[in-house]
């Protein structure tokens, strides 16, 4: 859930002291790094509704998360200020709420106090454009820079500071596509520009708009039969369909896989599940003990907690591992567990249950999906028993554990080998071949399974 944010409109009084006067503005509070903007997804109250404090408002959607913004006092919501569709700046007035706090106090604004039509005229640069003008970005005539054409262009303050950053001439902003809401250039955008343009690729000036960047490949055109049913995409699946199309286009993926005996440690789970749930009032999976050996394996292998910045090479100092969680509508979200080399089993587990939780009902504040470095996803939930994941960028690994199954296997004791029944588990790990080889991905690979095979089982949960 979005934290809540909002300040009351004070006014002097004679004697010189301030008084809460009786309007509360709702912000659009700061979501985390890199989050700028956000879209009103739909208002959960109405204008004239009655709202207690901590209510749900307003629900928002980022590039990452849906999530609820709340009433920071209780009061009736009297002006919503943008609508829903609205993409809106991150510190932007959003809505007032009318309070009991000042009595009869007049409840116009302080004179310091943004007016809507102040603050609609201050986000026009992160609002959509209308759909003709997307299509027709302004011509540049000569001697126009490039802060001229950018003046013209609806652009968020992000992609602004990255045409001043790297001098994108006025013509060459007209020959980039915008793949953002209604043909807005993003951040993706530029990058993609960028890296063409270092590389040579990029489109001679007056190539024409569509030539900005190297063309993806066309799609193949379905005719739908007369009883099939057309499902349009939600907005949550279409961020996942791109990201993952860009991740297959950024990375060169090689997935290895390796055997685990698990058997250690389904027993110890087996012996302490039922304490761990009277304590916690949760189930206790094996994702905190995958989490738990991977943070290890990690402390000792940085090469795969790592991201890659052209030819620079991140090595992160932060251990924060996303684990990718099944929505009940068909979705997936990768809430992340932060430090999670610092953080002991029981610590993990409740971190876990948490995360899960609260993203399956659409509670998780758009921090808690950012800042991962390394991503666990479990393939076994449903049986499977391996697959090859998809990086999550800007990632450079991924782990994919399977089921764990009981299988008869050779077992060495002192007497000779035997045949015995051990609880077998299939991990997959993908990586970015730029960065991470074959050596690296198996040493890592085969440190988090010692990990499992040797875990302590006289350790409590």
């Amino acid at each position: 859930m979005a934290q809540q944010s909002g300040h009351p409109i004070v006014k002097i009084n004679n004697n010189n002291k301030a008084i809460e006067m009786a309007r509360y503005e709702i912000v659009l509070p700061k979501m985390g790094e890199g989050i700028i903007e956000a879209t009103i997804n739909r208002w959960l109250k109405g204008v004239g509704e009655t709202v207690e404090e901590d209510d749900p408002v307003v629900e928002i959607a980022t590039d990452k998360v849906d999530s609820e913004i709340t009433a920071p006092v209780s009061g009736v919501l009297s002006e919503c200020l943008f609508s829903e569709g609205d993409v809106v700046a991150v510190g932007a007035v959003i809505a007032i709420l009318k309070t009991d706090a000042a009595g009869d106090v007049a409840t116009e604004p302080s004179r310091d106090t943004p007016q809507p039509d102040d603050l609609a005229a201050a986000t026009d640069a992160v609002s959509a454009p209308q759909a003709d003008d997307a299509h027709n970005p302004p011509e540049v005539t000569e001697g126009e820079t490039e802060l001229d054409v950018a003046s013209e262009l609806v652009l968020t303050p992000l992609v602004r500071s990255i045409i001043n950053k790297e001098k994108i001439t006025g013509d060459e902003l007209r020959n980039i596509v915008g793949t953002g809401q209604g043909g807005r250039l993003t951040k993706r955008d530029l990058t993609a520009y960028l890296e063409n343009r270092q590389q040579g690729d990029a489109p001679t000036l007056g190539q024409g708009h569509a030539s900005a960047v190297k063309p993806a490949p066309v799609p193949p055109t379905v005719v739908p039969g007369g009883d099939d049913t057309i499902v349009e995409m939600d907005r949550m699946r279409r961020l996942i369909a791109d990201h993952m199309v860009m991740s297959k286009q950024v990375s060169p993926h090689v997935t290895s896989f390796i055997e685990v005996d698990m058997t250690r440690v389904v027993r110890w789970r087996d012996g302490v599940k039922e304490q761990f749930a009277r304590r916690e009032g949760a189930k206790l999976t094996f994702t905190p003990i995958l989490i738990e050996a991977a943070a290890r394996a990690i402390r000792e292998f940085p090469g795969v907690n790592a991201s890659v910045d052209g030819y620079k090479l991140i090595l992160r100092s932060r251990v924060n591992i996303g684990m990718a969680t099944l929505l009940p509508g068909g979705n997936l979200i990768v809430p992340v567990v932060k430090d999670a080399d610092k953080q002991n089993l029981a610590g993990l587990a409740t971190a876990v249950n948490d995360l899960a939780n609260r993203a399956r009902h659409n509670k998780l504040a758009p921090d808690e999906i950012q800042g991962g470095t390394f991503t666990i996803t479990n393939l076994g939930a449903f049986g499977s028993i391996t697959g090859t994941p998809i990086i999550n960028q800007p990632q450079v690994a991924i782990l994919a554990a399977g089921t764990i199954r009981k299988m008869p296997a050779v077992v060495e004791t002192p007497e000779g080998d035997t045949i015995a029944i051990r609880h077998k588990m299939i991990l997959a790990l993908t990586y970015d071949h730029r960065v991470v080889d074959g050596g690296l991905g198996g040493q890592f690979l085969q440190r988090v399974t010692q990990h499992l095979e040797n875990f302590d089982t006289g350790r409590t949960a």
